[in-house]
């Protein structure tokens, strides 16, 4: 049997990217540009996932030619393979579908996890994760702060309104997006960061898009308006106090104090009956 493929899916960005004025051109520096905390955090957990499955460590990003470094990076923190996808179009309008599809159709096997960041430094929508889960058909667990494997099962800890927390029991394949705040990627020794400076890192092309749905004239919505007959009357007045029922007969507030949670309930039950909402 072969051992587990645990995949590091890093996003290449720039936190801090310029642009011209003139022509609306967006530039990006060489050297600004690389992972985001929440991708060093991905990485971090794949390569303790894949420890402890047994397995092996991939990385692989969508990029250009300078995510070549992050992914030495990646080799050099204890990562096994890495890969780059040739990026095609413009990053700030994919809207994480291409990006998931390219991934997906690089990878070399069907992965057992897949770790990113949910959130990537430049756009920060964190819709790729939940889109390669879609392509590889596999389970999502998306915005986790923990994530562990204990006595083989994979478990992993939400945040939720109030200060909360989920406790999740993710089954595989699974797809995973963390916060970068329980862990922090382990430094690399030096004879592994001279070594990955010398390795060559393989480049994919990057498969067709598939053809998006666009609207030709995006708007909001506004449902059609609903024709009601005119009020009874022949007069204004008339018309107006069939509106605003001014004249009708109102039934007068209630007060009960039901003694057990019995006659509450009866109570209840006994007003919905009367005013039609239960037969």
């Amino acid at each position: 049997m072969s051992s587990p493929l645990v995949v590091a899916a890093l996003r290449f960005a720039d936190p801090h990217p310029t642009y011209r004025p003139l022509t609306g051109a967006v530039q990006t520096s060489a050297l600004a540009s690389g992972p985001g905390e929440a991708d060093r955090c991905a990485l971090e957990y794949a390569l303790r996932l894949a420890e402890s499955l047994g397995g092996r460590c991939l990385a692989i990003t969508a990029g250009p030619p300078r995510a070549d470094q992050m992914l030495r990076e990646a080799l050099a923190a204890g990562a096994g393979e890495a890969i780059r996808v040739e990026a095609t179009g413009d990053p700030l309008t994919d809207d994480g579908w291409g990006t998931a599809q390219a991934l997906a159709a690089a990878l070399p096997d069907r992965p057992a996890l897949v770790l990113c960041g949910d959130h990537s430094a430049d756009r920060g929508t964190g819709s790729t994760p939940a889109f390669l889960a879609a392509a590889l058909g596999s389970a999502q667990a998306l915005g986790l702060t923990e994530l562990s494997c204990v006595d083989g099962r994979l478990l992993g800890t939400r945040r939720l309104d109030g200060g909360r927390r989920e406790r999740l029991a993710i089954p595989v394949p699974a797809v995973c997006s963390v916060e970068p705040a329980a862990v922090r990627l382990r430094r690399a020794a030096l004879p592994a960061v001279l070594a990955a400076q010398r390795a060559a890192i393989p480049v994919l092309p990057a498969g067709s898009e598939p053809a998006r749905i666009l609207a030709a004239a995006p708007g909001p919505y506004r449902p059609r308006p609903k024709q009601l007959d005119p009020p009874p009357g022949d007069q204004p007045r008339e018309r107006l106090l069939a509106l605003t029922g001014a004249l009708a007969g109102h039934q007068p507030p209630r007060i009960v104090t039901p003694t057990t949670p019995a006659e509450a309930a009866a109570e209840l039950l006994t007003y919905l009956r009367q005013n039609g909402y239960l037969a």
